[in-house]
């Protein structure tokens, strides 16, 4: 390979795809931003028991409050523990798999490394 004339290979051509690259970026930081605030609007319930215990959480995994039915009472502490956490981590998976879900599409069509 010859030195001469390589520079860094940045032609015309390649500061016109950075630039496209940098404004696809801002875009997506952009995007980026409505989307989180999207997911701190967003309620998404978790539920155990058929129903009797549900935690309902942001997009973003944060908690905001526990139903539970009469009914789940009379299971006694230990069951109603188990329906809590059960619950907990079917809110949390659904949060997560909604979160993907909009990253993906927001970021599809772009060819950005590590997504």
């Amino acid at each position: 390979m010859t030195g001469k004339g390589q520079g860094f290979g940045f032609g015309l051509g390649k500061m016109k795809e950075l630039a496209e690259a940098f404004k696809k970026a801002q875009q997506v930081q952009e995007g980026a931003k409505r989307l989180q605030e999207e997911l701190e609007q967003m309620e998404i319930e978790g539920e155990a028991g058929n129903g009797l215990v549900k935690v309902i959480v942001s997009g973003n995994q944060e908690p905001k409050r526990v139903e539970i039915s009469p009914d789940a009472l009379n299971e006694g502490a230990e069951v109603l523990s188990d329906l809590v956490a059960a619950a907990m981590k079917d809110a949390y998976n659904k949060s997560t798999a909604t979160m993907r879900e909009r990253m993906e599409d927001l970021t599809s069509g772009l060819e950005l490394p590590g997504f």
